[in-house]
């Protein structure tokens, strides 16, 4: 997974988006920014927990496929009916549910404040 880049707002009101561990050096004012100023292990904590969302997700569709190809291939083509209902519920409940909660970790992500060098 690609890591994100951090939002630098310089005081003097510029914006870069760079990633983790590089510097960055304002255009306007020539500011020098370094994102290791950012704990390493409260980045890493953000990191795993975005990981987790994800792997989750992909668990649950995993699941969801092991379970209907077994039965349309072994039991009855007649399941097949079943995809449609899968991919709407997929759409419609889980989805939704794991955007709000993938969200709401970015969201509640520590606020880190640099210091110009």
């Amino acid at each position: 997974m690609a890591r994100p880049p951090i939002t630098i707002t310089c005081e003097c009101g510029e914006t870069k988006r760079v990633a983790y561990g590089q510097r960055w050096k304002c255009d306007t004012c020539g500011r020098s920014w370094n994102t290791e100023q950012i704990p390493p292990e409260e980045y890493e904590g953000l990191m795993r927990r975005m990981r987790r969302h994800k792997i989750e997700v992909l668990v649950v569709a995993a699941a969801v496929i092991a379970i209907l190809v077994p039965l349309i291939v072994f039991v009855s083509g007649r399941f097949i009916a079943l995809v449609p209902v899968a991919m709407a519920l997929w759409l419609f409940f889980v989805l939704p549910f794991w955007r709000r909660r993938f969200r709401r970790t970015a969201h509640e992500a520590p606020r880190w404040e640099l210091h110009p060098e």
